[in-house]
């Protein structure tokens, strides 16, 4: 096989360069993958190219516009879709031209595609009124039941993602004060060390002596009645269980779709509206660059709202004076109406 072939670079960079070098997770490897899947599916349809032939000499920005164009038109991806293509494909052909510079020149022209401009999504919170009628649905009063308050209220605590709920174990729960956890987050497995508030850790305490996980380190955090460690879709599942039952209760406060995502972003919302700033709350959730941050001030208009206050508050009269308490302009307005 010629080492230059497009092949052996693609093989290389899913499977080695993501997962040894950037160190992604298997799930976002497996969404790289599938961009590149289409895109072989694409040029054999479309372009008569048999996936086996593909090589660098059928690789253009023209053509890979078109692959967009046909990810819109016959797949019907959204833009948001077809942007979440492009970075997997801008991803790779970065990595290309460090490997291959011979092929610079199209590595070049395609990182330079420009996305889609697309509508922000709105940022889903909860209330907090929303987050205590979530948390008094599970029945305390069963194993299960604690162990599901227990997940809920350190999913939101901790603002964590949920893979990164699913990736916990014993030993990254520190209870002795300062209490803490440790998350391992994306991209690149970055660890961050986030605090717990008292009652959350009391209750992870109390959790972890039923279970008699203190000294299992190892142990996942979270399991199923497999013992098996919870799944993204098994946290999905009990969350929606106790939110169904929520909005029954109080259906102004629980938003007819809800992900564990949510709770991140109302902890996030509520960590703002208390007076933390974005910096401290930047660095909580894990984010590399404070603007993914800045989208929770900008969707808050009650703290848009108190910025204007606090800005202009002094500039503003406190109140405007009455022309009626002034009997000299009151006779100017009666004589100019009778003039």
């Amino acid at each position: 096989m010629n080492k230059l072939d497009f092949s052996y670079y693609l093989t290389n960079y899913l499977t080695v360069f993501l997962p040894g070098h950037k160190g992604l997770r298997p799930n976002t490897i497996l969404s790289y993958r599938d961009t590149f899947v289409h895109l072989l599916k694409f040029y054999q349809e479309h372009k008569a190219v048999k996936i086996e032939k593909l090589s660098f000499r059928h690789l253009s920005r023209k053509t890979i516009e078109e692959f967009l164009l046909w990810l819109e038109r016959e797949k019907g991806s959204g833009s948001s879709t077809r942007n979440q293509r492009l970075t997997a494909l801008r991803s790779f052909f970065r990595y290309l031209q460090v490997e291959a510079p011979e092929h610079l020149m199209l590595c070049q022209s395609i990182i330079s595609i420009e996305g889609k401009k697309c509508k922000k999504p709105i940022v889903s919170h909860l209330s907090y009124d929303g987050i205590k009628a979530l948390f008094a649905q599970p029945d305390v009063s069963t194993q299960k039941g604690r162990r599901d308050l227990t997940l809920l209220e350190t999913l939101y605590d901790t603002a964590a993602r949920v893979q990164e709920l699913c990736d916990l174990n014993v030993e990254d729960i520190r209870l002795s004060a300062p209490a803490t956890i440790k998350l391992t987050g994306k991209p690149g497995n970055k660890i961050r060390v986030v605090p717990l508030t008292a009652p959350v850790a009391s209750l992870l305490q109390q959790y972890l002596n039923e279970n008699k996980m203190v000294m299992q380190k190892e142990l996942p955090l979270f399991t199923n009645g497999s013992a098996q460690p919870l799944t993204r879709n098994g946290i999905r599942y009990i969350l929606k269980k106790y939110a169904d039952r929520a909005r029954l209760e109080s259906p102004e406060h629980i938003p007819t779709i809800i992900s564990p995502h949510c709770l991140r972003h109302s902890k996030a919302m509520h960590l703002l509206q208390s007076g933390s700033n974005l910096v401290y709350i930047r660095d909580f959730l894990g984010h590399e660059d404070i603007e993914t941050t800045q989208v929770y001030a900008k969707a808050d208009p009650e703290i848009k709202r108190k910025a204007l206050v606090s800005t202009f508050d002094d500039q503003l009269p406190k109140a405007m004076p009455s022309w009626k308490d002034n009997p000299d302009l009151l006779k100017r307005l009666i004589s100019l109406g009778k003039s």
